[in-house]
């Protein structure tokens, strides 16, 4: 995605922003009448009966998983197994895996390319990740190793199967974790064709297919050619995409499994070789790799992310929540009857003032423990525990909705701004700007910060006035929609705001796919 040239910013004066992304995040299944009472009449039919079939050939999987590592040491699965193990074993999973997608309907896998050998091409980067169906992709590549959590080895039969395709196991829980994970993509990569082929997704969770999310570095790390696969669903009714919202798991099954045939295109791109600036540089390959796809697709190459459990959209130059935090502690602070007006008198401006769980009880008058535990939980802490009563002052200003947005954005600066040693002024530094776009947009604080870096680098200071914060937060023309939409969503009356609809003018869903479009700016 375009991200312009910094020397573009005035800060002084309104400037746009490249055009919005679209959101990839959430997909909205809209069925007519005579659909909805096909599906009844299917799903009642033959859903059950596909599904009930389906799972029984899960179960016989396990079986043939079993067996091709039974008796093996820790150290024997090191190596890739061959024998009479890799030939019964993998046959069995083989056809019995495409016959389990036969029985949920998706009755042909159209493969188009010529798929590389482990030599050509020792990693696999399939994408658009859209679906909990997208395994299927492992067929027609003909099984190769996967990368998974190492939480799925306790679910039944799916931990089974990782062992029978000795997936790389990386967990959530393990900071050392990551970095084995590195070493052995690298070590298996580089063996020079002994190890199958490894597959990524590497956008690393699903969208709608309407645009690809950023690839994650994890399968550009060790060098080596990659070759790109394209997964795509041409079938008239969208019913496998599983976004962040959108139908759940059972429905996306039950409605899939009651499409009379499913296709699913498997189509293999040439071999990506990379430069030497991109074997040194694996984030620089991955955005490269994301582009060729993207435009093999004929949809947009995003900078849109998973930023921890948060799905974060890009709206001109600013990475942001697509649901902020802000909302889901107004939502908390609804519920325990708290009329958050009145606290922020406590906050000092441009200094911080430290505060426990306990003060952070007293001062918002909660009782209820966890209602306390979650409304502190959404503030960042410090490594003592302590959470800047700067920043819950800011949070409940803004849910009070009693102040307009120049007050609001006014107060933000009173509270952030420092005192700068040579002039009378107060300006607003990088880390202030950040804690403000991070509490109000949800924005993560990196992005932030480049965008202040921006910001300030057509003037002479390193820190913004109020005037050009303003500036920059309500009346620049993308951004100020931004900050007017995450501040006033739609509400009945003071204190009751509700999170705007994914498809209403002016929510933040509705700014990433354009509906408030700014000019373009040159760049690729």
């Amino acid at each position: 995605m375009s991200q312009g040239s910094p020397g573009d910013w005035a800060p002084l004066e309104p400037t746009p922003g490249p055009p919005a992304s679209p959101n990839p995040f959430v997909h909205e299944l809209h069925l007519s009448r005579l659909q909805r009472v096909k599906f009844c009449l299917l799903g009642a039919l033959l859903a059950p009966i596909r599904v009930l079939l389906a799972f029984i050939v899960l179960f016989l999987l396990w079986p043939f998983a079993w067996l091709q590592v039974a008796g093996l040491s820790e150290e024997q699965l090191q190596e890739p197994i061959t024998g009479w193990r890799k030939t019964v074993c993998h046959n069995g999973v083989l056809g019995l895996s495409r016959l389990l997608f036969f029985l949920l309907g998706f009755l042909r896998i159209r493969v188009r390319g010529q798929r590389a050998s482990r030599l050509q091409a020792p990693v696999l980067v399939a994408a658009p990740h859209s679906t909990f169906f997208d395994p299927i992709v492992l067929l027609p590549c003909d099984l190769p190793k996967v990368v998974s959590r190492a939480e799925n080895l306790s679910v039944p039969v799916i931990g089974a199967l990782l062992r029978f395709n000795q997936a790389i196991l990386v967990s959530r829980h393990d900071p050392a974790s990551r970095r084995r994970v590195v070493e052995e993509v690298r070590r298996r990569a580089t063996s020079g064709g002994k190890w199958p082929q490894v597959l990524f997704f590497p956008e690393g969770t699903c969208s709608n297919k309407k645009a690809l999310l950023k690839f994650k570095p994890g399968a550009f790390i060790a060098g080596v050619p990659v070759q790109p696969v394209l997964i795509r669903y041409p079938n008239s009714l969208d019913t496998t995409s599983w976004a962040w919202r959108g139908p759940g798991v059972l429905q996306v099954l039950w409605l899939t499994a009651s499409q009379p045939c499913s296709i699913v295109d498997v189509e293999f791109l040439p071999v990506y070789h990379p430069s030497p600036e991109e074997s040194r540089d694996p984030t620089l390959y991955a955005n490269n790799v994301q582009r060729v796809m993207a435009q093999a697709l004929g949809i947009p190459a995003t900078e849109c992310e998973f930023v921890g459990s948060l799905p974060v959209i890009v709206v001109g130059r600013l990475k942001v929540a697509l649901e902020p935090q802000l909302w889901e502690l107004g939502k908390v602070l609804r519920k325990a009857g708290l009329s958050p007006g009145y606290v922020d008198a406590g906050a000092e401006p441009g200094r911080s003032r430290m505060i426990s769980q306990e003060e952070f009880a007293r001062q918002l008058q909660l009782s209820d423990p966890q209602t306390v535990a979650g409304a502190f939980g959404y503030f960042q802490q410090d490594t003592k525990g302590l959470v800047d009563f700067r920043d819950v002052a800011l949070a409940l200003a803004a849910l009070d909705g009693g102040r307009s947005l120049e007050e609001l954005t006014r107060l933000a600066f009173e509270l952030f701004a420092e005192e700068q040693a040579e002039g009378p002024n107060r300006l607003l530094c990088k880390d202030g700007f950040s804690t403000i776009l991070h509490l109000l947009l949800g924005s993560p604080r990196s992005a932030a910060a480049a965008l202040h870096a921006e910001l300030c680098q057509a003037g002479p200071s390193r820190g913004l006035s109020l005037c050009q914060f303003q500036n920059f937060s309500l009346h620049d023309p993308l951004y100020g929609k931004l900050f007017s939409t995450y501040l006033r969503p739609p509400h009945t009356s003071r204190g009751t705001s509700q999170t705007p609809k994914a498809s209403s003018p002016g929510s933040p869903t509705a700014l990433a796919n354009g509906t408030v479009q700014a000019p373009k700016q040159k760049g690729d």
